[in-house]
């Protein structure tokens, strides 16, 4: 049974950085993919950042520049730094994690975390 835990969210005025951290527990991630997706009120999950094993990472448009993802693989954890938060940032964030090969900017997610809220005020 594989448990994503997120932590790190928050309110935040525009402008303002917020760090979400995600640990893993349950089995060894090692060699998956792991990343965030997010959910506005209303709006369907998107995909937000990912980033493989290798080090390979990919972002959405929509945050790239502003957002930087990493991992530590000897904590199990992955890390999404938010920086320039704007209101339309406002979602409950969700880590994930794929298989080896996945693609997780399609929607190929084997587990996720329960979500934690990040507001960002005007």
């Amino acid at each position: 049974q594989v448990q994503l835990v997120e932590s790190g969210g928050g309110l935040v005025q525009a402008g303002g950085s917020l760090r979400l951290s995600c640990a893993a527990s349950g089995r060894t991630l090692s060699s998956h993919i792991m990343g965030w997706f997010r959910q506005a009120p209303g709006k369907e999950r998107e995909f937000v950042a990912a980033i493989r094993r290798t080090g390979g990472i990919e972002y959405a448009d929509s945050v790239k520049g502003r957002f930087a993802i990493s991992r530590d693989m000897a904590k199990a954890t992955v890390s999404l730094q938010m920086n320039s938060l704007k209101p339309e940032d406002t979602a409950v964030y969700y880590c994930a994690a794929g298989l080896p090969g996945w693609d997780l900017s399609r929607g190929s997610v084997a587990y996720w975390g329960q979500g934690t809220q990040v507001t960002v005020s005007s």
